[in-house]
C-alpha cells in the first residue's frame, strides 16, 4: 500500500472530530448503494422485458411472412411453399389467411381478427400447438361436423364463451342472396379449444380457424393472404425475407418480417432503458455531490496535517491523491453494496415473480428479470467514475494550501 492511500485509509478510520462528517460520509456510501442497486435492478427487468417480447413475439408470430402487393390474395401456394421451403435458412412455411370478423356467442358479440390456417404445417411455423388447451391437432371437421374453431382465452371471457360453444363469425367480405337481399356470410363454428400466449393484446381479439373453412367464409376461392416461414435465426429474418423473395421472383411478391413489423416496439424499449439509466444515474450524482461535501470538510478539518505532511515533503500530487483515494473509498464501498444488493432483489424478483403487471396494459403479466454481466460492469464503472469527478475540486484545493499558511492557520 503506497503512503498515499495509507493516508486516506488511516483519515477514513479515524474518529472524526465533527460527528456531522462522519454522517454525511456514510449518506455518501448508502446514496452511491441505492443509486447502483435501483440502476442494476432496472436495467435487469428492462432486459427481461426486451427478452420475453422477443421470446413471446417469435412464438406467436412467424419469422417472415410473403405476401402480394395491393393486398392480393396469393395463388397457387401449395408449389409457392415448396418453393420457399427451398431457400437456405428457411425451416418451414405455412399458408395462412388473415381477416376481420364479427363473433357472437350466447350471451354476447365482438370483433375479432379471424386467422385461417392447416394447423399441422401451422405448429411447424409457430408455437400456436403449445398453447391451446386442451391441444388440439387439427381444425378440419369431418363431413357432416360442424366448423371447430380456437379462440383466446381474453376473448373466450368477452364472449362468455368456453370449450363447447358454438359461435357465429359474420364476414364482412362475402355476401349470400337471402329474401331480404345481399347479407354478410354467416356460419357457426364450435369452440374445441382455448389460446393463451401471455399477451393480452393478441389473447383478447385471435380466433384460429380451418385453413379451407376461412376460405369459403372470406371468399377467398384458391387463394390464401400469404405465407408465413420460419427461419434458423430469427434475427436473419430480414436476409432470409430478401433471398425468399428474389427466389419467389421478385414483383408482385413481397415480405415482411417480425424484426420490421415490431420496429416502433423495440425502439420504443431500448429509448427507455437508456432514459431509466440516466434518471436513475442522479441518484448517484446526488450521492457524489455529499462525496465533494465530506472532503471539502476533511480538508478543513485536516489542513494541520496537510501542512505537515507538505513541510515534511509530501509534493502536490500526493496530497491530492490522498483524498481522491478517500472519495473512491465511499465509492467503491456504495458500488460494491449497490451491486450485491442489486442481485439480491433482481434475483428474488425472477425466482418468486411477487410483482404482477396488468394484463390490460402491459404486454406481459408478471415482471420478467434478465441479469448481464455487462450492465453490472457498466453501472459500476460509472459509479466510480462519478465518484472520482466529484473528489477531484476539494483533493486539488487541499493540493494547493501553503504549508506554512496550514499551520499558522491552525
Amino acid at each position: 500500500m503506497g503512503f498515499e492511500w495509507f493516508v486516506a485509509w488511516r483519515y477514513l478510520r479515524a474518529k472524526r472530530k465533527t460527528r456531522f462528517i462522519s454522517i454525511i460520509s456514510v449518506i455518501s456510501i448508502v446514496g452511491v448503494a441505492v443509486g447502483v442497486m435501483a440502476l442494476t435492478v432496472v436495467l435487469a427487468v428492462m432486459n427481461g422485458f426486451e427478452e420475453e417480447i422477443h421470446r413471446r413475439i417469435i412464438g406467436i408470430n412467424a419469422h417472415v411472412i410473403l405476401l402480394k402487393y395491393g393486398a392480393e390474395p396469393v395463388t397457387g401456394y401449395e408449389q409457392l411453399t415448396d418453393i420457399v421451403e427451398s431457400v437456405p435458412g428457411v425451416v418451414a412455411a405455412a399458408p395462412f389467411t388473415y381477416a376481420k370478423g364479427v363473433l357472437k356467442g350466447d350471451y354476447r358479440s365482438d370483433a375479432g381478427v379471424i386467422r385461417g390456417a392447416d394447423l399441422p404445417l401451422e405448429g411447424r411455423v409457430t408455437d400456436i400447438l403449445d398453447n391451446i388447451s386442451p391441444r388440439v391437432e387439427t381444425l378440419r371437421a369431418e363431413p357432416g361436423e360442424t366448423p371447430k374453431m380456437v379462440i383466446g382465452d381474453e376473448l373466450a371471457l368477452r364472449l362468455r364463451a368456453t370449450v363447447g360453444d358454438t359461435i357465429a363469425i359474420t364476414s364482412p367480405f362475402d355476401y349470400v342472396m337471402t329474401p331480404m337481399g345481399l347479407m354478410p356470410a354467416v356460419a357457426g363454428f364450435e369452440v374445441v379449444g382455448l389460446y393463451s400466449s401471455g399477451m393480452y393484446e393478441y389473447d383478447q381479439q385471435l380466433v384460429y380457424i380451418d385453413l379451407e373453412d376461412a376460405k369459403a367464409l372470406f371468399g377467398m376461392g384458391d387463394g390464401v393472404t400469404g405465407i408465413e416461414i420460419r427461419v434458423d435465426d430469427p434475427y436473419r429474418a430480414p436476409e432470409i425475407a430478401s433471398a425468399v423473395v428474389e427466389r419467389v421472383g421478385g414483383f408482385p411478391y413481397r415480405a415482411n418480417n417480425w424484426i420490421q413489423l415490431n420496429r416502433n416496439l423495440f425502439t420504443w424499449m431500448k429509448t427507455e432503458k437508456r432514459v431509466m439509466f440516466w434518471i436513475l444515474s442522479l441518484i448517484i450524482m446526488v450521492a457524489a455531490f455529499n462525496i465533494a461535501s465530506t472532503l471539502i470538510m476533511v480538508v478543513m478539518e485536516k489542513t494541520k496535517d496537510i501542512g505537515v505532511m507538505k513541510s515534511m515533503g509530501a509534493t502536490a500530487r500526493s496530497i491530492m491523491r490522498i483524498f481522491v483515494a478517500e472519495g473512491l473509498v465511499s465509492g467503491i464501498a456504495g458500488t460494491i453494496i449497490g451491486s450485491v444488493g442489486g442481485f439480491v432483489l433482481a434475483t428474488l424478483l425472477d425466482r418468486y415473480q411477487f410483482i404482477s403487471l396488468p394484463g390490460d396494459v402491459y404486454p406481459i403479466e408478471t415482471l420478467p428479470v434478465l441479469m448481464q454481466v455487462s450492465d453490472f460492469v457498466f453501472v459500476a464503472l460509472a459509479a466510480i467514475a462519478i465518484s472520482f469527478a466529484a473528489a477531484l475540486y476539494p483533493s486539488w484545493k487541499a493540493s494547493k494550501l501553503d504549508p506554512v499558511e496550514a499551520i499558522r492557520n491552525e
